[in-house]
């Protein structure tokens, strides 16, 4: 690793008000990542390594290495260790769907139990998903997606906080989506502004759960699940990001797309 790097790496993390230790490793290794600190196909340092520099757990590191590599940033050999990406991941050109729409079916009832709605600073993944600095406030948006009594899906999405225009003629202002608990945020944006969203992009990939969101699942930490990455634009820009880990206990899956002319 180069000297630089591993500088960078070895300065100690904090966690901001509100955001987990683990999104705090995760931004340092993905600013290293971007910066170019981290050549893309380098090796990464060991969890071990890693947890010694930033003086934080291997737990926290193995957490923010998971987060890592469901985004696209980092790519894991079995018995090799795991690297930095060749390519970061690139936003798209399809309209996509409200979660409700994914995992809903004709006679079942899917409810929204909310998590957490707050502002926080965006983190190294999330700031450029919603076409903002990393640090400048975003709204996070995380819920339990339930059909039939059943938890099959942990859902964060994220939108900017700062000055925005939506719709014809609008003003720009500060973003204020009331939550009613009952619905997603992007359901509740196309329901407020009439679809003006988009066009936009989903990405599918396979993960582990984790220890943290197990618990919200009823699942174990290393079970499978299948994580879906939405980003949707707005005038061209890079305005939601979302990730859904839905568990193998949702079914069959029927992800439609459809391309923006």
């Amino acid at each position: 690793m180069h000297e630089d790097a591993a500088r960078f790496l070895s300065q100690p993390v904090e966690a901001q008000p509100g955001s987990p230790l683990r999104v705090a490793v995760y931004s340092r290794i993905a600013e290293a990542i971007r910066n170019s600190l981290l050549t893309p196909g380098s090796m990464l340092p060991t969890e071990t390594e890693l947890g010694a520099d930033m003086k934080v757990s291997r737990t926290v590191v193995r957490e923010a290495l998971m987060l890592l590599e469901e985004d696209g940033l980092i790519r894991a050999r079995r018995g090799v260790g795991r690297f930095v990406a060749d390519t970061l991941p690139r936003i798209g050109v399809e309209r996509i769907r409200p979660f409700e729409e994914v995992l809903g079916g004709p006679g079942q009832h899917l409810e929204i139990k909310r998590i957490q709605r707050e502002r926080q600073p965006a983190s190294e993944f999330v700031a450029p998903g919603v076409g903002v600095e990393p640090g400048a406030d975003c709204w996070l948006w995380e819920s339990v997606l339930i059909r039939d009594g059943e938890a099959i899906a942990h859902l964060q999405e994220n939108i900017s906080a700062l000055p925005v225009s939506l719709g014809s003629g609008s003003a720009a202002a500060p973003l204020e989506i009331e939550d009613d608990g009952g619905a997603t945020l992007l359901a509740s944006l196309n329901t407020r502004f009439g679809k003006v969203l988009g066009p936009g992009e989903c990405q599918i990939s396979l993960s582990q759960v984790g220890p943290s969101r197990a618990k919200l699942l009823d699942l174990r930490a290393a079970d499978p699940v299948l994580v879906l990455t939405q980003y949707v634009r707005h005038a061209n820009r890079p305005f939601y990001l979302a990730k859904c880990l839905i568990a193998a206990r949702a079914g069959h899956l029927s992800v439609m797309q459809s391309l923006q002319s």
